[in-house]
Formats: structure tokens, sequence, C-alpha cells
């Protein structure tokens, strides 16, 4: 897999009786696709994988490697206990997504051992590459990553972390043993934040939440950081800080606030399921002047 890019997580929409709207959805995982996305990581955290059933978390993938239609990778989330950590696998395996992304079991704890080979057992079982979503109850000391990077059908770390010493351990470990070959993405809410510093230790690729609502802004600060140009930091001052700010009053507003964005924007994505809530009518008017400002900057620049 060649990830050249922004990596998209989609959003999953539902219609007005709570249920997947996979028409939106198609027509927002190939909007995400036509502005640039290098990767597509459909039914994962911004696509409330928690909240899916087996049934719809499949329609999620189907969909979205149809919408792809084979020019980026797509990736689909999987996680939670063994048993559904496989079933979701096999099912993106059969669908046709390229990897999963696993993600940590939830509600356990568990020595480094036992992580590693809940990473095995779902590689063993279900055939298929695996992004490894370190974050939560699923950290990783840089032996343990190097354990990991030893199984072959596991190709990328992403970190949802922040502890950019251990990070940079980790790369270290990793690429003696696998070389440039293994992936790693920065994977913190809001990526955009912290992409110089995660750049800085080996770590390039990072996920954008705001792609799925202003793919313009997103994009434009991408190249912008890439080249050198100033308006990265301009974006970065009058869109990105303020819009974690806005993010950070309230637990779920790392999606909750993306699916009121790309509302905003035009596009039917529903609210948010339970557990989420959705944002404010005060908290929405805040987003959509920062949306604004934000393609204001990106047209004057």
């Amino acid at each position: 897999m060649n990830f050249d890019g922004i990596l998209f997580f989609p959003l999953t929409p539902f219609d007005s009786e709570g249920e997947v709207n996979e028409d939106v959805l198609t027509e927002h995982v190939a909007s995400g696709v036509e502005h640039g996305a290098g990767g597509v990581f459909a039914a994962c955290g911004t696509g409330e994988v928690h909240a899916l059933s087996a049934a719809e978390h499949a329609a999620v993938v189907r969909r979205s490697v149809e919408a792809t239609a084979g020019r980026v990778p797509v990736v689909a989330g999987a996680g939670g206990s063994v048993g559904t950590a496989i079933e979701q696998a096999r099912a993106a395996r059969e669908l046709g997504a390229d990897a999963i992304l696993l993600l940590p079991p939830y509600l356990v704890g568990a020595p480094q051992s036992g992580l590693v080979d809940y990473v095995r057992t779902v590689v063993a079982a279900s055939d298929i590459p695996v992004v490894v979503y370190q974050r939560g109850s699923m950290v990783f000391t840089p032996q343990s990553a190097a354990e990991l990077a030893a199984i072959p059908q596991v190709v990328g770390i992403k970190d949802g972390v922040g502890d950019l010493g251990r990070m940079h351990q980790i790369v270290m470990a990793v690429r003696d043993l696998r070389g440039e070959e293994f992936t790693f993405f920065n994977g913190l809410p809001t990526a955009e934040l912290t992409v110089a510093a995660y750049r800085s230790v080996g770590v390039p690729l990072y996920s954008s939440a705001a792609f799925a609502f202003v793919p313009e802004v997103a994009d434009a600060f991408y190249r912008a950081f890439h080249s050198g140009d100033a308006l990265a930091d301009t974006l970065m001052r009058e869109f990105f800080e303020p819009l974690v700010r806005l993010r950070d009053r309230t637990p779920g507003y790392a999606v909750s606030l993306v699916k009121a964005g790309a509302r905003l924007r035009g596009v039917d994505v529903g609210g948010v399921r339970a557990p989420f809530s959705d944002p404010t009518a005060a908290e929405e008017a805040e987003l959509a002047e920062l949306i604004e400002t934000g393609l204001s900057l990106v047209k004057e620049g």
C-alpha cells in the first residue's frame, strides 16, 4: 500500500430513522477521493465504528471500497473483543478492503505480551494486512512494537497517544527491523497541530478530521506545510487552533463537530449515535464562522 497525501476518515451518515445512509456515504467517500485523499479509512473512529452493527460495518466497508474504485487504498476499522475484531477483519478482506486498522480491545488492561498476542491472533485468523492503532488500552513499548513489526502482515502503526519520546524510540526500533517499508501515522485528533513534531521523529503521514468537512482547508494546509508556505501558519492560528479549543469542550466532539461541519457544508450525514452528543446551536454557529474563516483564508492564499 502506498499512502500519498492526507488520510481520510469518512463519517458514517445516518438518515432520519437512524439507519446508515449508504447513498450519502458513497458520495462522501467519492468526494474525499476527488479532493486528493491518500487513503480512505472506513468505519473507523470518525466513522463511529463503536456504534455500528456487524451488518452496518460491512455495508460501510463495501460502499467505501466501491466509491474509491481502486484509486486509493481502503482500510477498514476492526477491534473490540478478539472475536469481533476477527469477524470485522474477515468481512473487510472479503469486501475488498486493502487492510484493517486494528483498534484496542475495550475496557481491559493487559501486559505487553497480551497486547502483542491480541494483534497476532487477529492477523492469524483474518489473513489481511494490519495497521495497529496505538491508543487507550493498547500502548506499546519499543520492544513490543518491534515484536509487532516482526509479524509480516503488520504493515503500520498509527499513534493516538502523543508521547513523542516513546514514538521516536518505536520508529527507530521498527526501522532497524523492517526498514522504510513499514508505515507510521500520526493519529492524534486534529493532527495538523502536531504534524511538525511527528515529522521530526520520522512520522510524516497524518489523518485529518477536518478533511471530512473542509477538504479545501485541509488540503491547502497540507500543501502549504510541505512547501514551507506561510499559509500553513495562518491556517494553524486562525482555523485549526480555534477548532481544537471548540473540540476540547466536550468528550466526543472529535467526531460530533466533524459531523456538524459536514452538515453545515450541505452533506446530509445526520447526527451522532449515543453515547456521543451533537453540538449545541451556539457551538454550531461558532463552527460555521470557523469554516467561513478557513475557506476565506484558502481563497486569499
